[in-house]
């Protein structure tokens, strides 16, 4: 009985260090599917920041440099949730952010939900 007491606590212990392992991070440099721009998300402080490494097209007034910053809660291995907030057009969104194995999804909403918009990321590589 205390040998199958100690061999499941060992199991657990092995399981829930494996739950663990499995949590998706964001961080990294991130290709955005338009092909328009390479951002770095990094933690900044007890956040995490997005910050544009490089703009193609720079008419709708995204620079290299622009930030947003975002306080995101992991809801499940794969998925964070919260806000971001651009202090160049003085705006907060609510974000989700979605991790999988070939990249991650954003989508970011305005006005309770009402206005939303989904982008894909793919992995730029180390850097």
């Amino acid at each position: 009985m205390i040998l199958r007491t100690a061999l499941f606590c060992v199991f657990s212990i092995v399981g829930c260090t494996a739950l663990v392992a499995q949590e998706r991070s964001p961080d990294g440099v991130w290709l955005r599917d338009d092909g328009n721009a390479r951002v770095r998300i990094a933690p900044c402080g007890s956040k995490l920041c997005a910050t544009n490494l490089w703009i193609k097209d720079t008419s709708k007034g995204e620079e290299v440099g622009d930030r947003l910053i975002m306080s995101l809660e992991r809801t499940s291995d794969s998925q964070l949730k919260g806000t971001a907030y651009d202090s160049k057009r003085k705006k907060t969104y609510r974000i989700t952010v979605i991790i999988s194995a070939k990249g991650l999804t954003t989508r970011g909403c305005i006005l309770g939900g009402l206005l939303c918009r989904e982008v894909n990321w793919t992995p730029a590589g180390r850097e």
